[in-house]
């Protein structure tokens, strides 16, 4: 028996469009969006090894296609109100799209 349940996204992507089409500038924002929230990480995790410095798993940067994107995990809003909403605000006062989804791993590969 299947049911019609609705699944609610487990993230937003925040696409490096605006509204209008163009491309959103610098080159690099997804890049220097993803670093701002690099502290936010579960459980008091570093970093990474040596301390060095590295994405958080809540905020990451990302390409669909040829358009450059930051996936932003729905648990940053438990977890830190204030990040999440100063990345939402970030898409907003710039005019970016803004997908609800859930990131699927990609299927195994065929031998």
């Amino acid at each position: 028996m299947t049911t019609n349940i609705p699944i609610k996204p487990r993230e937003v992507f925040i696409q490096g469009i605006t509204s209008d089409g163009r491309t959103f500038r610098p080159s690099d924002w997804a890049e220097r969006l993803a670093g701002a929230m690099s502290c936010f990480r579960p459980g008091g995790q570093t970093g990474g090894l040596g301390g060095a410095i590295g994405y958080s798993p809540y905020c990451i940067p990302t390409s669909l296609g040829k358009t450059k994107c930051v996936v932003v995990n729905e648990a940053l809003k438990e977890l830190e109100p204030m990040a999440w909403d100063f990345v939402m605000n970030f898409a907003r006062d710039n005019d970016l799209q803004i997908i609800e989804a859930c990131l699927l791993p990609d299927p195994p590969r065929k031998a």
